[in-house]
């Protein structure tokens, strides 16, 4: 199996991962661990994870004029995104909020335009108008502005969560053509650390750990190390072999799988407007990163 067959694999396992993983979360929160709480859990388990793994590869000096870039991309993909999403999430139903995260591949559509020059043409505009009214239909429909369960306000957070992890994958390229994926992520996540903490710092010391039932520690560890260790590992080793608009593709399956497993527990219901706004949304994507047509000589 190459290089490629094997990225392709990470990339849709992590889809996998994701999808279960919306469900999961909202077991976990808000009655026994707050979000932000949670997202401290995600960043410092994760970090020293990855501080683990760079011990058994060759140790890389991140250059001083790549501080302000790796600086950028803990921001945008391990600390922003993660606030924002959480955030969302505690409002946001799982089937929703997984299909407004879709909307990733066109956010890196819209940064590789501004910072890559990336060339416009009309199937692309198509594309990215199609996609973001299908989330905007998704987000806004027969929801409040704020409140309870599926919250216009929860949503919106998922879809920021988005719009950050899609400028996320197009700034870190650079850095990991030219560093150890590892080494990258282990430094991302030990500045987010220190980002986060004032915001997850009051929460922490609401967990009550004596009463919490054996499962949701599971679910906590799943969240530490498949949710965010494995598929960051997955992810990065994605990015090292296919493009940022190749692998944000793989992000239509995550509402297919969030779907399956949150009907399989009972999390989530569907219904016509969720499924069509998600296929808008997916028809959208792939007119954005449909590959340009060779010419006939």
């Amino acid at each position: 199996m190459n290089l490629r067959l094997l990225a392709l694999f990470a990339a849709f396992s992590t889809a996998i991962i994701y999808g279960v993983s919306y469900t999961v979360a909202k077991d976990v929160m808000p009655l026994y661990i707050l979000p932000y709480a949670l997202i401290f859990f995600r960043v410092i388990g994760s970090a020293a994870l990855f501080w683990a793994v760079s011990f058994f590869i060759k140790n890389q000096k991140i250059q001083p004029k790549d501080y302000a870039r790796l600086l950028l991309c803990a921001l945008l993909g391990t600390s922003m995104n993660m606030l924002f999403f959480y955030k969302g999430l505690n409002t946001a139903l799982p089937i929703v909020a997984s299909a407004i995260a879709v909307v990733t591949p066109l956010m890196v559509f819209i940064f590789s335009i501004i910072l890559l020059k990336e060339k416009l043409s009309k199937t692309k505009i198509i594309g990215l108008l199609v996609g973001l009214i299908g989330a905007y239909i998704l987000i806004t429909y027969k929801h409040d502005l704020k409140g309870g369960a599926g919250s216009i306000l929860g949503n919106f957070y998922v879809f920021l969560n988005a719009a950050f992890f899609g400028l996320y994958l197009v700034v870190v390229k650079k850095l990991l053509a030219k560093y150890n994926p590892i080494h990258i992520i282990k430094w991302m996540y030990t500045i987010s650390i220190f980002i986060v903490l004032p915001f997850s710092y009051s929460e922490l010391f609401l967990i009550d750990w004596v009463t919490m039932p054996n499962h949701i520690y599971f679910e906590l560890i799943f969240i530490v190390v498949f949710t965010t260790f494995i598929n960051y590992m997955f992810n990065l080793f994605a990015l090292t072999e296919l493009k940022p608009t190749t692998v944000s593709v793989f992000v239509y399956l995550h509402p297919v799988f969030a779907s399956l497993y949150a009907l399989l527990v009972g999390s989530d219901t569907l219904s016509a407007v969720k499924i069509g706004t998600t296929l808008l949304i997916c028809v959208g994507v792939y007119l954005v990163t449909k590959p340009a047509a060779k010419p006939i000589n």
